[in-house]
């Protein structure tokens, strides 16, 4: 059975993703650090139906924490898919932003990415196989008011993919970023209205969180061994 990790996984987006894959058939790592006891409940409620499942906790922000937390879970064995969702945001004007706002950003999406990956990549291309996804946002490909520190960590997840999947495509293993637009989660509906949304989108409605899980299945999956090195948006025509 190959083992997939999934940073942030008890959001709506990771929650999401980890019970596509664990109904593809993978035993998923739902990591989080905050929400950990959301992501303890859903592995449980995954293994309750039949699934294979287990929550992680860790601070992707700490590189010592991080790295020895992922070489735990290899002391099980390599682990073969995974899907980068962790994510903060700490918006504001640059002008008016704030050191710790711009760090703690980067830190969880763009050098969280990192800390994870790094450790589990020989023991994955020893493998011959492996699937490596992140996940960036709109926000990185357009902008947003208020928000360079996260459009610049998500637009950098683009940039270490592409190389990654230069440095690994020869091995069997891929890389690409998944970049959501719009999608109906409590933070998005704290924000929006529907009547805002169907003005932005071209599609008039929000995604929705198993829509961008369909994505991610799909890049972990054998069909998709010749997609590589992609950044893929799914945003109802927003870009």
């Amino acid at each position: 059975m190959k083992r997939a990790l999934i940073t942030g996984g008890a959001s709506p987006i990771g929650a999401a993703i980890g019970r596509r894959l664990a109904e593809d058939g993978l035993h998923v790592i739902l990591h989080a650090h905050a929400g950990i006891e959301r992501a303890r409940a859903l592995a449980h409620e995954l293994r309750e139906a039949g699934h294979s499942a287990e929550a992680a906790g860790f601070d992707l922000a700490d590189p010592e924490i991080s790295m020895a937390a992922v070489n735990a879970l290899l002391e099980s064995g390599p682990l073969q898919v995974l899907v980068h969702n962790a994510g903060t945001h700490a918006d504001a004007p640059m002008a008016a932003m704030t050191v710790p706002q711009w760090h703690d950003v980067v830190d969880i999406s763009l050098n969280g990415f990192f800390h994870v990956t790094q450790p589990l990549l020989l023991p994955m291309i020893g493998t011959r196989w492996g699937r490596i996804i992140a996940i960036s946002s709109v926000s990185a490909i357009m902008g947003n008011r208020g928000q360079a520190n996260y459009a610049a960590a998500k637009a950098g997840l683009s940039g270490a993919i592409r190389s990654l999947s230069l440095e690994c495509a020869p091995r069997g293993v891929t890389a690409n970023v998944v970049a959501p637009g719009v999608i109906d989660t409590p933070a998005v509906s704290a924000v929006m209205t529907k009547e805002q949304i169907a003005k932005m989108v071209p599609a008039r409605r929000a995604g929705r969180p198993e829509e961008v899980a369909d994505l991610v299945g799909f890049l972990a999956s054998e069909r998709a061994g010749y997609i590589t090195g992609q950044t893929i948006s799914i945003n109802g025509g927003l870009a």
